[in-house]
């Protein structure tokens, strides 16, 4: 009895890179690259390393990130700043983390400062920008704190509250002194606690 053929053979990722390696038309790695930025917006460098990665010739990776950073769809500049604000209201972490962040992303360090500078000068036409002489981290750590606020409202010990307050802060890049004053001031402003030093 003859055997009914197998299931099509599925390209490997070797193949496909080959298969890439071998296309001529700028338009194919410009698709490509549009259709990586539909996700969310991108570095030009994480556009390169994409298109790198997938296979594609570095002439036409090139000249695909030219032709959308002259078509204003790449833009490092507003990149780091919606970044930086991202963070800042949905993720808060550390200055610190966020330029780790960036430089990962391939962001150059005067557009980090750019963005960081122009993030700290904003804050005080936001409505949480209200903590007058507050630095970004310490705004940005007591924000964190106040997303987790019902976790913690459910630890009774305050010295326990405070560990977890500032074990958190942590892991997310804080220095340990706006950890220990942040962890300080959620236990201080809970009601009916005493405060130990």
């Amino acid at each position: 009895m003859p055997r009914s053929p197998g299931p099509r053979h599925r390209e490997t990722f070797a193949e496909r890179r080959e298969r890439r390696r071998s296309i001529d038309d700028p338009q194919v790695v410009l698709n490509a690259a549009a259709r990586f930025l539909e996700v969310r917006s991108r570095s030009a460098d994480e556009v390169r390393k994409h298109l790198m990665l997938a296979g594609y010739r570095g002439e036409l990776v090139e000249g695909a990130v030219e032709r959308l950073t002259e078509l204003g769809i790449l833009n490092d500049t507003a990149f780091a700043h919606a970044w930086v604000e991202s963070r800042f209201r949905g993720r808060p972490r550390s200055s610190r983390v966020l330029r780790h962040e960036l430089m990962q992303k391939g962001i150059e360090r005067e557009l980090i400062d750019a963005a960081m500078a122009a993030h700290s000068s904003s804050k005080d036409d936001s409505p949480e920008g209200n903590d007058e002489g507050a630095s970004p981290d310490e705004q940005a750590a007591d924000r964190l704190l106040a997303r987790r606020a019902g976790a913690f409202a459910h630890v009774a010990d305050p010295r326990v509250r405070r560990q977890r307050a500032y074990a958190l802060l942590a892991r997310n890049g804080f220095d340990p002194q706006v950890c220990r004053d942040a962890a300080n001031r959620l236990v201080a402003g809970t009601p009916d606690e005493p405060q130990d030093d």
